[in-house]
């Protein structure tokens, strides 16, 4: 299903009745800022179904702001993991950024931080979003000359 971009924004807005998000959309990405106090395994269904529509839409690269996130449980962490490989499998970038520091601790002390492309700030993760986007670009052209 491809939405257009006020498609998208109605469905995700009519889907998460539970998860509060705030939507910036920008030129190269949109800016998804999750506005819940925690991030535990029962919510991962409904970020993986607010995020992953985005892959169908014109402008697929995210930067995912976590500040409000006081606690993240290993299964919501390990679902973030899964649903970035899913947008680079696609061509496109997901990246996290203001991680709280006892979340990121937690993160750290599990493993699972250093498989999440962190970011500690909005500007950070936006670099990295358009890094990325050259890159790609690059591979596509070094792709159509060999």
């Amino acid at each position: 299903m491809i939405f257009d971009p006020a498609d998208l924004l109605t469905h995700i807005s009519n889907y998460s009745l539970c998860m509060h998000v705030k939507i910036d959309t920008r030129e190269k990405f949109h800016v998804i800022t999750v506005l819940e106090p925690q991030l535990a395994a029962n919510m991962t269904a409904e970020l993986e179904n607010s995020l992953i529509p985005f892959l169908q839409n014109g402008v697929k690269n995210l930067v995912v702001i976590v500040k409000d996130i006081k606690f993240m449980d290993k299964a919501a962490a390990e679902c973030l993991v899964d649903l970035q490989q899913r947008f680079y499998d696609c061509g496109a970038s997901l990246v996290i950024c203001q991680l709280d520091p006892k979340v990121e601790t937690a993160l750290d002390d599990s493993g699972i931080l250093e498989w999440l492309n962190v970011a500690p700030t909005e500007s950070e993760a936006i670099d990295i979003v358009q890094l990325e986007e050259i890159e790609r670009e690059l591979q596509d052209g070094e792709e159509l000359n060999t």
